[in-house]
C-alpha cells in the first residue's frame, strides 16, 4: 500500500525484454540500505517487486500483464520514474491510500495554466471514469491528486487535476504534454461501494439501488 506521496524522480539504468517477464534496472533517490529483497516499490504508480539491488540502484521484474495494461510497454532506458517505498504502518498517511494496482492508461488532453498552478486535463474510458469524482482522489503516475472537474461524454470521462509547482518539481508530471500517456488508479473505495451495491454484500445481487429500494428498507 502507498499513499501517492513520491518520494523522489529516479531513472531507468537498464531494460531486458525476454520471456514472459521484463526486467528493469532503476537507479533510486534514497538509501537502499533501508530497502529488502522482496519489498514493493510503486514506479509511476506501479506496485513492483525488488528482486535484486546493489549500493545505487535495484531491480524490479515486470510481468506481461502488467506490461499490457500500464505505460510499461514504453519504459526506456533514461526514462524517468516517480518512486515510492510502501507506506509503514503507522505512519502518517498524508496522500490517499493508494494500491499501486493500475486500473487504465490515460492520455493528457490540455493543460491550462492558472497563476503559478497548471491545470491538466486528461481523458480515460468511461468504464473507469464512473470511479472519479469532483474532490475525489485520484494517482496519475502514482502521484496522489484532487480531482478538480470530471466531464462525462460518451465512450470517456474528461477530468482535470491542479499541479502546483512544488509537485512538478518533485514528480515527472512536470514533463507532461498534450498526448502524453500515464498510468491511472482511481479511489479504491468507489470500487468496493459499487461491488456491495451490486451484490448486497452477500454475492446477491440486489438490483437497482434507487429511492423506491431505499424506502422499502426505511431509509
Amino acid at each position: 500500500m502507498f499513499t501517492g506521496l513520491i518520494e523522489g524522480m529516479g531513472h531507468v539504468r537498464s531494460l531486458q525484454k525476454g520471456g514472459s517477464d521484463w526486467s528493469l534496472g532503476i537507479a533510486a533517490p534514497f538509501d537502499l540500505a533501508k530497502v529488502a529483497l522482496g519489498d514493493s516499490i510503486a514506479v509511476n504508480g506501479v506496485c513492483l517487486t525488488v528482486i535484486a539491488k546493489d549500493a545505487v540502484s535495484f531491480t524490479v521484474q515486470v510481468s506481461r500483464e502488467t506490461v499490457g495494461v500500464t505505460t510499461m510497454s514504453g519504459i526506456r532506458v533514461g526514462q524517468a520514474v516517480n518512486l515510492e517505498r510502501a507506506l509503514v504502518l503507522g505512519g502518517r498517511l498524508d496522500g490517499h491510500l493508494v494500491q499501486g494496482h493500475v486500473d487504465t492508461v490515460g492520455q493528457v488532453e490540455r493543460l491550462v495554466p492558472q497563476g503559478h498552478s497548471v491545470a491538466i486535463w486528461f481523458r480515460v474510458p468511461a468504464e473507469f471514469g464512473r470511479y472519479i469524482i469532483p474532490k475525489g482522489s485520484i494517482a496519475v503516475d502514482g502521484v496522489s491528486l484532487t480531482v478538480n472537474e470530471v466531464v462525462d461524454g460518451g465512450a470517456v470521462t474528461r477530468f482535470a487535476v491542479n499541479i502546483i509547482p512544488h509537485t512538478s518539481h518533485k514528480t515527472t508530471l512536470a514533463a507532461l504534454v498534450a498526448g502524453s500517456l500515464v498510468n491511472v488508479e482511481t479511489d479504491l473505495l468507489g470500487r468496493y461501494v459499487e461491488r456491495l451495491l451490486a451484490t448486497g454484500g452477500w454475492g446477491r445481487p440486489v438490483g437497482l439501488v434507487d429511492e423506491a429500494y431505499l424506502l422499502k428498507r426505511g431509509f
